[in-house]
C-alpha cells in the first residue's frame, strides 16, 4: 500500500466533488437519514480540515468525516457522551461554529473504505489519521459513536449486550470495535438512538425491496436493529443504536 496518500480536504480541496466516487458498502437506507443530507455539504466546505481523504494515484478509496464540539460546555452534561449519538454530535457542532464556541474534543463522524478496497486495514490508517490529525489540533480526545459492523447480522440482539462481547483475549468480539480498541479506545456507553431515519412505507419498499405492509418490526439487510413499520399510520423509523468509545491522545 505504499501509493497510498491520505491528507485533509483542506490540503486537497479539488478533491470535494470525489468523495462519494467510490463505491461503499452502506446500505441504501442510510443516505435517508435527513441530518446528513443537511449537513454533509457543510462539513465538507466548513470543516475541511477534519475531513481526511486516501487516494490510490488518481482513485479516491476511502473518506473519514470529523467535527469538532465543545462536549465540556455548560448543559451537556458535564462531558457525558450523549444518548444520541451521532445525531446530537452534529448538532452540537454546527450550534458550537455559529455561536463561536471554542471546541474541546473531535468527534468521528464516519470512515468508509471503498468496496473494492476492504480487508487492505484501511479503516485502522484512516482512524489512525484522524487521531494524528486531531491530536495536531490541539486536542486531547477523539470520541466516536462506533456502528459496529458485525451487528447487522444480529439484529434483535441489545445492543448493550453486543457492545460488551469479548473474545477469549478480552478485546471486543466486533470487529470495528477491536479495530478502536486496538488504537488506544476504551468502550465508554452505548448510545441507544444514535441515528433515527423516517420515511414512508413506499420510501422504505423503495430503499429495500421489502413490502412494510404489517404493522411491527422489520429486518433490514444492513440495519443494526430492526425497523419499526406502523402500518396503519403510513411510515416506518429506524432508530440505530451506536457505541461511544473515546480515544485519549495524550
Amino acid at each position: 500500500m505504499t501509493g497510498i496518500e491520505i491528507t485533509t480536504l483542506a490540503r486537497r480541496p479539488e478533491l470535494a466533488a470525489r468523495l462519494w466516487d467510490m463505491k461503499d458498502p452502506w446500505p441504501p437506507f442510510a443516505g435517508h437519514d435527513s441530518l446528513a443530507w443537511l449537513l454533509y455539504p457543510r462539513m465538507v466546505a466548513e470543516f475541511p480540515d477534519h475531513v481526511l481523504v486516501a487516494t490510490d494515484g488518481d482513485a479516491v478509496i476511502a473518506r473519514a468525516f470529523s467535527l469538532p464540539f465543545a462536549l465540556h460546555a455548560e448543559g451537556r452534561g458535564a462531558g457525558v457522551l450523549p444518548a444520541r449519538g451521532w445525531d446530537q454530535v452534529l448538532l452540537w457542532a454546527f450550534s458550537d461554529l455559529r455561536r463561536g464556541a471554542a471546541p474541546d474534543t473531535v468527534s468521528a463522524i464516519e470512515i468508509t473504505v471503498a468496496a473494492d478496497r476492504q480487508g487492505e486495514g484501511l479503516s485502522g490508517r484512516m482512524l489512525a489519521a484522524m487521531r494524528d490529525n486531531a491530536r495536531a489540533r490541539g486536542f486531547a480526545e477523539v470520541v466516536a459513536p462506533v456502528r459496529p459492523n458485525g451487528k447487522h447480522a444480529e439484529p434483535d440482539t441489545p445492543m448493550e449486550e453486543y457492545a460488551y462481547r469479548t473474545r477469549a483475549d478480552g478485546l471486543p468480539h466486533d470487529p470495528w470495535l477491536r479495530v478502536h480498541v486496538r488504537a488506544g479506545a476504551v468502550i465508554d456507553s452505548v448510545a441507544p438512538l444514535s441515528m433515527t431515519i423516517g420515511g414512508s412505507l413506499a420510501d422504505w419498499r423503495e430503499w429495500t425491496g421489502l413490502p412494510f405492509d404489517a404493522t411491527g418490526p422489520v429486518r433490514v439487510p444492513g440495519a443494526l436493529a430492526p425497523v419499526r413499520c406502523e402500518a396503519e399510520h403510513g411510515y416506518a423509523v429506524y432508530v440505530e443504536p451506536n457505541v461511544w468509545v473515546r480515544h485519549p491522545l495524550g
